[in-house]
């Protein structure tokens, strides 16, 4: 046994067990023939740093495998980061920039060089971030969605998806970032209300008989209209529909078509549709009969004017930025008349997270997933509970997407990332000493290449797509391999230059490979099989196929879960994970959500340093209760804290009496009540425990331990066996003298001794998930241990430990202990002064106890049991059961003063609880006031009422 300090240090003992932990692979123990248990965290992306989301997230998943592996199981928590496409290219990029470089200066070899270059370097700080939360990961297979085996699992599932018809290019709308250059996910745009306008614009018949009345916040787009909408119902515009307007500025004449998209009730009831513009547009240009293909486009990708494909577009318009033409748009339509009238208006605007810009819905040529056909059996797999959400209220959330899923956008007009695997090359077309080849794209420098009609090979490797192409040519044709679509372009422009290029045969086929790579969500969606091996491993066989569980904040249930879903029931045929536990956010105190704009964004490393890491994963695990939000309360944290140092003192308090490490996992054997019943107690603990853990609910695991540790172990336990360590303990006890020289023998004092070690260890098993740094030290430091904490053995619920008779009594004696001391702080007795107890009506068990417990009740009571009736006067009386006992209060309370001081205090309290409740029967109190304030009153109201009960009680017990 080594002697604690005397102050619990929580910074020297995290870095000091962290590194011995994961230096001794204790992460990851060999267990041959152990059940696989398996957990994968979300990979954090490489260039992020530890916010308070991950501290949830991780916090709740460390929980559950440091449980998995004391219960004996081969435990592993996959540990990676994501590239994280668009965020590195950034990191990157600014880099650069400082250097007065930037990316284009660079080969896209050469710039991804330096982007592995500064992963190396500078990636990864938050894995050692996750290690200060006490992450027990196994860090020795840390994975990196970029890493060679996960980037050949990425290629074979293109590969493969493509082949079965279930990946495709097509022409759709997009967020498109102009700031990035790049198309989008839905997760990575942030919609904030802005004050713009609403402009009212009048379209004119085609025939001169009269116009119509649009309205629009993105006045620009009128260049790109297709059609004017209205509802199929509204009779206003029966007469209109077929009719052709003439659009101001561009003069083309569009339709007026029927759709239900047009709402009667706003606005005039006809709206402009710009189907290359808008996705509400896109939709009903659909409906209406536009091919995608036809679609105009007046935006190029920096989201300047463009020449749309009819030419109409006025020349001094091109190359304007979007926002400088919406301005000389307005002027225009100003003064051709066409301006009715402006409206200020609060627009929801789309932006982008990282570029700050507004994002464009853009038409373009993008590849994506069919993402219906994948998703029919990942709905299947929940309804029939192959995969069960927790809490089951996301599950309508999770039907309603998936039946309505949307075609997945998979590709990234970015250079770092997994390169799209497709290979395009021209057609060739041979009659007679005539070659023309046709480029299959429309090449324009300012946008993505459009697809119009390529040979195209998509396989795993150039060599691969080569021989697919091969079969479009002549045999013996060679293939010119162009670094990329500029080179490609160049190729086009020398043939069309050299007139006598078209009648000449054995010119190379230029063959370019895609220059966009894939979306993050699609590579991370084989986390839970490509992490492990797959393809060339069988992860199923192993045993760490599916994932045991999946804990996931729900922000990310669509964009990752549901994917994960899809694909590993597609190329597994097989669930990924058998629960999905989604936890809420946590927000702010006073329940905003955290942002930097706000300066309310809670530094989880912070806390640490303060509070210990330990005290942080315990508050986050207390708060989490089934998805619901958390509100971040310091307070609380530094609560844990203190309740860490209690257990620590605990721990002191058990080395000065010679309590130390416990040689079996099975309760030693007692006879003294308070034994028996710490033993039920302990055992009735771990009982609750797993269950709590198992429902995943991990408010209520820790509310159990906490409550057990704190109150009972603690606050009662360690104080009822004091009489017994150190003499007075009533039959078969020692003395002070006695007790240290028979250290070791059989007694009352030695029972206590093994009874209270063998606790106190299944205390630190227990505890070590929420808090495993202080507890794997006390472990440590109470005796010799062939292991440490980390792999030690789960506590045995074995329900023959339990001792109803010990419960009873002690709880008796709890509650008797408990009502004296309220009583005797209630009516200001002297904390020093002992009263004697007397007790009438008290059945013969009773008289046992009392017997039995009088050194327990002359300590922790300070009371001395007295025969015969109480003297008449002033007294304290509590019934406990069918017993009442009296404590006689002459001379040590001034009686009379004492009542007036309650009497004074009730009334105070009553006239306090009478106001509360009538501002809280006030209704305009309750409807206009803020919620929290309402909230206050209501519990100040509960408070005030308790108080005056509580004085009442104690003014009625002087008789």
């Amino acid at each position: 046994m080594t002697e604690l300090p005397k102050t619990f240090d929580p910074a020297e003992i995290e870095s000091r067990w962290y590194s011995h932990w994961e230096a001794n692979g204790l992460f990851a123990p060999e267990r041959p023939g152990a059940d696989p248990w398996t957990l994968v965290n979300p990979p954090p992306n490489v260039t992020g740093s530890l916010h308070i989301g991950h501290a949830l997230d991780n916090t709740l998943q460390d929980i559950l495998v440091r449980h998995a592996r004391l219960k004996g199981k081969d435990a592993r928590w996959v540990v990676g980061t994501d590239h994280a496409g668009i965020a590195t290219q950034m990191v990157v990029e600014r880099q650069l920039n400082a250097r007065h470089q930037k990316r284009t200066d660079f080969s896209r070899e050469e710039f991804i060089a330096k982007v592995w270059e500064w992963k190396e370097e500078s990636g990864g700080e938050i894995t050692q971030q996750l290690r200060r939360l006490g992450c027990s990961m196994d860090w020795a297979n840390e994975r990196f969605t970029m890493d060679e085996g996960f980037s050949k699992a990425v290629l074979k599932v293109f590969v493969d998806l493509y082949r079965q018809g279930l990946l495709y290019r097509d022409k759709r709308l997009v967020n498109w970032d102009p700031g990035l250059g790049t198309a989008i996910s839905d997760l990575e745009v942030e919609t904030t209300e802005v004050h713009g306008k609403f402009w009212h614009l009048r379209y004119p018949l085609a025939d001169g008989s009269g116009f119509i009345e649009v309205a629009t916040t993105r006045p620009e787009t009128m260049l790109a209209d297709m059609a004017v909408a209205v509802h199929p119902t509204d009779e206003r515009y029966a007469a209109l529909v077929g009719k052709q307007v003439k659009l101001p500025i561009t003069g083309r004449l569009i339709p007026i078509v029927t759709d239900e998209h047009a709402d009667p009730e706003l606005g005039s009831g006809a709206v402009k549709i710009t189907p290359g513009h808008d996705f509400n547009d896109f939709e009903v240009g659909k409906r209406a009969g536009f091919k995608a293909a036809e679609m105009l486009n007046m935006l190029d990708a920096k989201a300047a004017i463009a020449q749309t494909a009819d030419g109409l577009v006025p020349g001094d318009l091109i190359g304007m930025d979007r926002f400088e033409a919406r301005q000389r748009i307005v002027a225009m339509l100003e003064e051709d008349g066409a301006l009715v009238r402006v409206e200020d208006r609060v627009i929801a605007t789309p932006f982008g997270d990282r570029s700050g810009v507004v994002i464009e819905p853009w038409l373009t040529d993008q590849w994506y997933v069919d993402a219906e056909t994948l998703a029919r059996p990942a709905i299947e797999a929940v309804r029939s509970g192959a995969t069960k959400i927790v809490p089951k209220s996301w599950e309508k959330t999770y039907f309603n997407w998936m039946e309505n899923i949307q075609p997945w956008c998979v590709s990234r007009q970015l250079w770092w990332g997994h390169r799209i695997p497709a290979w395009f090359a021209p057609k060739v077309h041979s009659e007679g000493s005539t070659t023309t080849y046709q480029s299959g794209f429309t090449i324009d420098s300012s946008r993505p290449p459009e697809l119009t009609n390529p040979n195209i090979a998509v396989a795993e490797n150039l060599g691969d797509a080569l021989s697919e192409l091969s079969k479009h040519y002549a045999k013996g044709t060679e293939f010119l391999i162009c670094d990329d679509w500029e080179s490609y372009r160049q190729w086009f422009v020398r043939v069309l230059a050299e007139p006598e290029h078209p009648g000449r045969r054995g010119e190379q086929i230029p063959v370019v490979r895609d220059n966009d790579v894939l979306d993050t969500w699609f590579s991370s969606a084989l986390w839970p099989f490509a992490t492990m091996g797959w393809p060339d491993a069988d992860v199923k066989a192993a045993g760490r196929y599916p994932n045991d569980v999946l804990i996931s904040g729900f922000d990310i249930l669509f964009f990752w879960d549901a994917r994960m879903m899809m694909q590993g029931l597609h190329f597994l045929g097989e669930v990924p994970f058998k629960t999905l536990y989604l936890h809420g956010l946590v927000r702010a105190s006073d329940g905003q959500k955290m942002s930097k704009s706000k300066g309310n964004v809670v530094n989880p490393l912070g806390l640490i340093e303060r509070y210990g890491a330990d005290a942080l994963r315990f508050f986050m695990a207390a708060m989490e209760s089934q998805g619901r939000d958390i509100k971040m309360d310091e307070k609380r944290i530094e609560g844990y804290r203190n309740f860490a140092t209690k257990l620590w003192n605990a721990a002191r308090f058990a080395q000065s009496n010679g309590i130390g490490a416990s040689s079996t996992i099975e309760p030693p054997a007692a006879d003294l009540p308070v034994n028996r019943w710490i033993v039920a107690e302990t055992v009735a603990t771990v009982q609750a425990l797993d269950l709590a853990l198992a429902d995943l609910r991990f408010d209520e695991a820790a509310n159990t331990i906490y409550q057990f540790v704190w109150s009972r172990f603690c606050d009662w336990y360690l104080e009822l066996i004091k009489p017994v360590l150190q003499g007075g303990g009533g039959p078969g006890s020692f003395s002070g003298d006695e007790m240290r020289e028979a250290l070791g023998t059989q007694g009352p004092a030695a029972e206590t001794r093994a009874v209270a070690g063998w606790v106190l260890d299944q205390i630190l098993v227990m505890l070590h998930p929420f808090m495993p740094f202080i507890t794997e030290e006390l472990w440590s430091k109470m005796g010799p241990r062939d292991h440490e904490l980390i792999v030690a053995k789960w506590p045995m619920a074995d329900a023959r430990a339990l001792d109803p008779a010990a419960a009873q009594e002690i709880d008796w004696l709890i509650r008797l202990v408990s009502e004296i001391r309220a009583a005797r702080t209630e009516l200001n007795v002297p904390p020093g002064a002992r009263l004697p107890l007397h007790v009438r009506d008290a059945s013969a068990e009773t008289q046992v106890r009392l017997a039995r417990q009088d050194a327990v009740l002359a300590r922790l009571a300070r009371v001395d049991q007295a025969s015969g009736d109480a003297p008449e006067g002033g007294a304290l009386q509590i019934i406990v059961d069918e017993a009442t006992f009296v404590l006689p209060l002459g001379g040590v309370v001034d009686l009379e003063a004492e009542r007036a001081r309650l009497t004074k205090a009730i009334g105070a309290a009553e006239k306090e609880r009478d106001g509360l409740a009538g501002r809280l029967n006030n209704p305009s109190f309750v409807e206009r006031a803020k919620p929290e304030a309402v909230e206050k009153a209501r519990a100040d109201h509960a408070e005030k009422a308790a108080e005056a009960e509580r004085l009442g009680a104690a003014l009625a017990r002087l008789g």
